[in-house]
């Protein structure tokens, strides 16, 4: 794919354009923040959960500051649809991410939609939600037979060597 430089100027553009016009994306936003205070972890295309991560800890940053700032509270009414959200966000949600600095989310690559459109797909989620992990921890590979019958063969390695190494030392 060759990249024109049509491609590479923005025009003016910010933001992704996402739904039919600016009204419908502010909807989608909200509607997406909405599902992600909700659920804690949602499965949306890639380019909505990028948008959309964002806004969701900025409106985190807010809820930090608490239930009685007028600003934090104009926020919580704006960016959440369902009202009785706003409760989960400042006591709950606020609560788990006061002493964290920043980055409440995780959003992670999933398998591209085949059956509609091959849409880029990802999961974004809060961070210490009671879901269990996506990633799967690594092994300890160093207790795997392999690993193990390499380690013997370095030791002997290093054991046949000694011996050379000291006949060419002069007495």
């Amino acid at each position: 794919m060759r990249l024109s430089v049509v491609a590479a100027i923005s025009h003016g553009r910010v933001y992704r354009h996402l739904g039919l016009g600016p009204r419908s994306r502010l909807d989608l936003l909200r509607n997406l923040v909405t599902a992600l205070v909700r659920h804690e972890r949602i499965e949306v295309p890639w380019a909505r959960a990028d948008e959309m991560r964002d806004y969701a800890e900025r409106l985190i940053d807010y809820a930090k500051l608490g239930d009685t700032n007028e600003r934090a509270m104009r926020m919580a009414n704006f960016w959440l649809t369902e009202k009785d959200l706003i409760h989960k966000l400042f006591k709950v949600l606020a609560v788990r991410f006061q002493p964290h600095p920043g980055s409440y989310t995780r959003m992670l690559h999933i398998p591209n939609r085949d059956d509609i459109d091959r849409a880029k797909m990802a999961v974004i989620e809060l961070k210490g939600n009671p879901f269990p992990p996506l990633i799967v921890p690594r092994r300890d590979t160093e207790k795997t037979l392999l690993n193990q019958l390499l380690k013997g063969y370095r030791e002997d390695m290093q054991r046949a060597a000694a011996p050379e190494a000291l006949k060419g030392t002069p007495v």
